[in-house]
């Protein structure tokens, strides 16, 4: 029997329990997997309604809208996303609450114990212990994001879920999803049902949308589309919403950038299949009160804001691929235009796993900014070498671009340098949860 004291912390969890497992990432549905939930009694058989998510971009932050908007109108949600940023915890919301301690040692000593353990990988130990919680606690809803690709998720075994959202297709894991927009929209449909409603955020290659709509026409899956089956136009103090049944209206959301309406509108029209309707002012309220660490978020206090000279800001993205690159340029080109004829400097600390593109990440955002840091990401040993990285920034065109030793050195000289900038941490989720993490030491 493992002691929970020797789970105190969330790093402990991820680097011992998980150690004997030869998978830490794997695309398939596997015996061994289905033996440990029928270990736990097939929970994934008895989850409140199922709202399940895939895509490339905005995954989790469809799912903090889905949750936020229901939790407005009075509903009690479980949440399972990944990863996590800080502590393993952040993956298991329960009822509205995170995984306590003693809960989560429980489970995981359950995988433990379990005889065919080390053919179970760590994502689809974790997802079962999820499926656990969820089904022996009460609530009215479950939402689910995929943890890659969709069609051997291990989320993907809900025989029937009430609906499926499937967000921005782009390219990432292509080692596992393909090469192709084609091929990656085949994975990621893979978690359409027949009869179940699949509601598919605007994309922006046709490539991508011809391929879903293929795809749910073989697996007789009704698809509603944005920009199609709802609109959103924004204004001043927010946005509008408009399907064929409803108008509204609605305040900005509460996390920041023009690519969260759409996260939003995905989340506002894949809630019509609840039985009651929800109001206007439940949506408006669960916008304003959504909360999705690292995405795009604003570190105004904390240990690593302390470090910063003069008029600097510190900002937080944990985006990754070229979407999210165009995405960050997008948001650059906005604060372009609200500082008018003074902008201040975008400097960027960056920091990638070797399994994502660097370039593809860094050519959107190149022509903003003024210069870039790059840093390892500590306790990762795929995360690139921060002067290997400093080389793609300047085959990128950003010609100041150099190796830090560390974040703190990093946001020290770039706010030394420039002291009204405005710098973005950027690269990677795994750094993003560094981040925070260090932010909060005292």
């Amino acid at each position: 029997m493992i002691s929970k004291k020797a789970f105190s912390s969330s790093n402990y969890i991820l680097s011992n329990f998980f150690r004997h497992r030869s998978h830490a990432i794997r695309l398939a549905l596997t015996p061994a997997y289905f033996g440990l939930l029928e270990k736990f009694g097939n929970p994934h058989l008895r989850l409140p309604p199922v709202f399940h998510v895939a895509g490339t971009n905005g995954k989790g932050s469809t799912c903090a809208f889905l949750r936020s908007i229901m939790e407005a109108a009075g509903y009690k949600v479980h949440v399972y996303t990944s990863p996590h940023l800080v502590i393993f915890h952040e993956r298991i919301r329960i009822s509205g609450e995170l995984i306590t301690e003693d809960h989560l040692v429980g489970l995981l000593t359950e995988c433990e114990n379990y005889p065919a353990r080390e053919d179970v990988s760590d994502f689809e130990a974790a997802t079962a212990c999820a499926f656990k919680a969820f089904a022996e606690t009460q609530a009215d809803f479950t939402i689910l994001e995929t943890g890659l690709g969709g069609r051997l998720d291990a989320t993907n075994v809900v025989p029937k879920p009430l609906a499926t959202l499937i967000t921005r297709l782009s390219y990432d894991h292509r080692d596992y999803l393909g090469d192709t927009l084609t091929q990656i929209a085949g994975e990621k449909a893979g978690i359409m049902r027949a009869h179940v409603p699949c509601f598919v955020s605007r994309q922006y290659e046709d490539e991508s949308i011809n391929s879903l709509v293929s795809e749910a026409q073989k697996r007789h899956a009704p698809l509603h589309v944005g920009g199609k089956d709802w609109r959103t136009t924004m204004h001043d103090n927010g946005f509008s919403f408009e399907d064929s049944a409803r108008y509204f209206n609605l305040p900005a959301p509460a996390l920041p950038g023009a690519h969260q309406y759409e996260n939003a509108a995905l989340a506002i029209a894949a809630l019509s299949v609840l039985p009651d309707q929800l109001t206007e002012k439940q949506i408006a309220l669960g916008l304003q009160k959504v909360d999705w660490p690292a995405r795009l978020q604003p570190i105004k206090t904390g240990a690593l804001a302390q470090l910063l000279e003069g008029g600097a800001e510190l900002w937080l993205d944990g985006g990754h691929n070229d979407s999210a690159g165009e995405v960050l340029a997008a948001q650059a080109e906005q604060w372009r235009c609200e500082d008018g004829p003074n902008p201040h400097p975008l400097c960027l600390v960056f920091g990638m796993l070797k399994t994502k593109q660097p370039q593809e990440f860094l050519k959107p955002l190149a022509p903003y900014v003024n210069a870039l840091k790059t840093v390892a990401i500590p306790n990762q040993s795929i995360g690139c070498d921060a002067v290997e990285l400093a080389g793609h920034a300047r085959v990128c065109g950003i010609a100041e671009s150099e190796a830090s030793a560390s974040i703190q050195d990093a946001l020290q000289k770039l706010s030394a340098d420039f002291p009204q900038a405005r710098i973005l941490i950027c690269g990677s989720l795994y750094l993003a949860g560094h981040v925070l993490h260090l932010n909060r030491l005292k």
